[in-house]
C-alpha cells in the first residue's frame, strides 16, 4: 500500500518545492493537490458534511493552481508521485489540460498523477459558464479525449463537450497513460470509476470510513463493466487517520492512502507531516 499526502497549499504555506522535498525525505510516496480556482462570497452551496461541513475553510480561498504546485513538487524532488487530487476537469479545458499534464509527466520522468473529480460547488460552475447538470458527462468525454491527445500522433476527436479535427499535440507522457484517479464516494462517481477510471480515489464515506462494503461493491461494478477487478485498484483521502486507521484500509485492500496535510501555521505543518511520517513506519514497518 502507498502512503502520501494531499495538501491545500496556499500562499500561507511552505512553497510546494521545498515541502515536496520534505515529504520525500520522511518516505512518503505521494503529494497530491487539490483544486479550487475560486470561492464565491456570496455561497449559495453549503460545504459537504463529508469534508467537515459547517463554514468553509478558509484554505479553500487561498489554493495554488494544482498543476503549477504539481511541477514545482516534480522539479524539487527525485521520486515523489505528484498529482492533481482533484482537479475540477469540467470547469477547464481539456486540450490545454492535456498539454499541460504530458509536460508535467514528461519533464518530472513519469511521475504525474491525474486526478479528476465532479465537483461539488455549485457557485465556482456558475462563474465558468458551466452547467453543473452536465458535469459527470463531461469530466467522462473530456477525459477520453485527453487520452486520445496523449497517444495519438494525429489526434481527432468528437463529443458533446469537446470536439477537434486531425491535430499534433505534443509533448506526450513519459508513461503512455498517466492514471487517471476520480475521486468522489457517491454510487455514481464509484460506478463512474468502474467504467472508465484507472483508480476510484473517494474521501471515506461517511457510513463505510474505511471502504469495508465499498470496496466489495466497487470490484463487483468493475467486472460488471467489463474489467478486471484486480486491475483497477482503489485510493482513499482522508481528512485524518490514526494507526487503526490505516492498518484498515490495508487490511481492505485499499492500495494509495493520501492522508490530509493541514495545520494552522507552517511549523505546526511540518509537525504533523512528522507525525504522519511516524504514522507511516508504525503501520507499514518502513
Amino acid at each position: 500500500m502507498k502512503v502520501g499526502v494531499y495538501v491545500f497549499a496556499t500562499d500561507l504555506d511552505p512553497d510546494p518545492g521545498p515541502l515536496a522535498l520534505e515529504i520525500e525525505q520522511r518516505g512518503f510516496d505521494s503529494l497530491f493537490f487539490p483544486e479550487h480556482s475560486h470561492i464565491p462570497v456570496a455561497r449559495a452551496t453549503a460545504y459537504p458534511e463529508q469534508y467537515g461541513g459547517g463554514v468553509l475553510p478558509d484554505f479553500y480561498k487561498r489554493t495554488y493552481d494544482p498543476f503549477i504546485s504539481c511541477a514545482f513538487a516534480a522539479a524539487a524532488t527525485t521520486t515523489l508521485q505528484v498529482g492533481t487530487g482533484v482537479t475540477l476537469l469540467a470547469l477547464r479545458d481539456a486540450v490545454h489540460v492535456a498539454k499541460t499534464a504530458a509536460s508535467i509527466d514528461r519533464l518530472s520522468g513519469g511521475r504525474f498523477a491525474f486526478g479528476v473529480g465532479f465537483g461539488w460547488n455549485r457557485d465556482e460552475f456558475a462563474t465558468h459558464g458551466v452547467h453543473f447538470g452536465t458535469r459527470h458527462r463531461k469530466v467522462r468525454e473530456q477525459v477520453a479525449a485527453i487520452r486520445t491527445l496523449w497517444t495519438e500522433d494525429v489526434a481527432e476527436f468528437h463529443g458533446d463537450f469537446v470536439d477537434f479535427e486531425p491535430s499534433w499535440c505534443w509533448p506526450k507522457p513519459v508513461q503512455q497513460l498517466p492514471p487517471v484517479y476520480l475521486g468522489g464516494s457517491g454510487p455514481l462517481t464509484m460506478r463512474h470509476a468502474a467504467e472508465w477510471a484507472d483508480v476510484w480515489y473517494p474521501t471515506p464515506p461517511m457510513s463505510d470510513p474505511h471502504l469495508t462494503d465499498a470496496l466489495p461493491r466497487f470490484r463487483e461494478l468493475v467486472a460488471e463493466a467489463g474489467r478486471d477487478p484486480d486491475a483497477v485498484p482503489v485510493g482513499i483521502a482522508p481528512g485524518s487517520c490514526d494507526a487503526t486507521d490505516l492498518e484498515a484500509y490495508l487490511r481492505n485492500g485499499v492500495a494509495h492512502v493520501n492522508i490530509a496535510l493541514v495545520a494552522d501555521t507552517p511549523a505546526a505543518l511540518m509537525t504533523r507531516l512528522d507525525e504522519l511520517a511516524a504514522l507511516r513506519v508504525e503501520v507499514l514497518g518502513h
